[in-house]
């Protein structure tokens, strides 16, 4: 699973570099997540922008690295397309996290903070 992470306190910020987020990558997404987070600042923006698919494997690690980074830490979330966008709405998981359109979106609301 390709990551990428950039500190810009008092956000970290991780891209994901790859089109899916499926059964077949979760438990590499978990592991990388975990890692590049481990000494992160309070709240986490992860990029969706390049991500095409997910299903509940993908959607699973996504909440499993809340779960890791809380209560001291938040995960936010950005960039979300159509499809991705269509499954966190339909499983309700819009209400459990802060959603941004866009990275420069996140960036600016959270800036400042």
């Amino acid at each position: 699973m390709k990551l990428s992470a950039k500190t810009e306190e008092p956000l970290q910020i991780v891209t994901v570099l790859e089109n899916r987020i499926d059964a077949a990558v979760a438990l590499d997404f978990k592991e990388a997540m975990r890692q590049l987070t481990e000494n992160a600042p309070e709240r986490v923006i992860l990029d969706l922008s390049a991500v095409t698919f997910i299903d509940s494997s993908g959607l699973g690690a996504i909440v499993a690295t809340m779960k890791f980074l809380a209560p001291a830490r938040t995960l936010l979330l950005a960039g979300l397309t159509g499809p991705v966008d269509r499954v966190f709405r339909l499983t309700r998981m819009d209400s459990v996290f802060t959603l941004y359109p866009s990275l420069a979106a996140a960036l600016k609301d959270q800036v400042g903070k």
